[in-house]
């Protein structure tokens, strides 16, 4: 309760770009909580690299969309920590059945993709307000994606659910302000394990021919996506209800 450093929630940051968050946040001097709602092993390990880097690290297990697993979630925040500076709205799943066969998804499919994005979004915020309010100059960063922006042939509940994550961002940013600002990444073409699941056995030939598009010649890294938020909410004081867009130039080529 008594410790002086800033407190950053990071959802979903048992892998990728929440794992790149919370160790990246770790390294400049945050003590930050890794959730998790199945990788308990990949928690663990970035917990371990987030303490390793200086946090002292809360390891909470938390199904985003279930609000009951949220308040407790906020509860053991309030109990370590006291309040929170920074939450990195992170959680996110999605399903393989491109847009072109969206009438092949199940009800059952689009509620859980709708139910974690967006909703667990939703619910992170309304609970971690309270906290928040105690914090230091504190702001919310929700990760949004480039097909938020510009759908293309990814999954239409992912599409969907990301142009909503948007749209709550610059809500967000009205209803919070002017004491919490709000803003969202909107990363493009990722290096790593979620564009290897999205493409297959296609992922090498595409990522190739995206990075040969791109004005900077690759396609975006967890630590790119991690040097952004970190600059909104270290740098970027009078910004807010702003997506950036993370994908190297490729959405101005095209």
């Amino acid at each position: 309760m008594g410790n002086t450093k800033r407190v950053a929630l990071v959802t979903g940051s048992a892998s990728g770009i929440g794992s790149a968050v919370a160790i990246k946040l770790s390294s400049e001097g945050f003590n930050t909580i890794v959730n998790y709602s199945q990788s308990a092993d990949s928690a663990s390990n970035t917990a371990e690299k987030c303490n390793a880097a200086g946090s002292d690290t809360l390891l909470v297990q938390c199904d985003v969309s279930n609000e009951t697993s949220v308040i407790s979630m906020l509860s053991d925040i309030e109990k370590k920590y006291g309040r929170l500076d920074v939450v990195v709205n992170n959680a996110g799943t999605s399903i393989s059945t491109l847009a072109k066969d969206f009438d092949k998804v199940s009800e059952e499919e689009f509620d859980r993709v709708l139910a974690v994005n967006v909703k667990g979004m939703f619910l992170v915020a309304k609970h971690s307000k309270g906290l928040l309010s105690k914090g230091i100059d504190p702001c919310i960063i929700n990760t949004a994606s480039i097909v938020g922006l510009r759908p293309g042939p990814q999954p239409l509940p992912y599409s969907a659910s990301k142009a909503a994550v948007i749209s709550m961002t610059q809500s967000l940013s009205f209803a919070l302000g002017p004491k919490v600002r709000v803003n969202a990444v909107a990363p493009g073409w990722m290096e790593g394990e979620w564009m290897e699941r999205m493409l297959g056995e296609n992922y090498e030939k595409l990522m190739e021919r995206r990075s040969k598009m791109t004005p900077l010649k690759r396609c975006a890294t967890s630590e790119d996506v991690a040097e952004v938020v970190y600059a909104l909410i270290e740098h970027m004081h009078f910004v807010t209800g702003e997506t950036v867009i993370i994908d190297g130039g490729f959405a101005n080529t095209t």
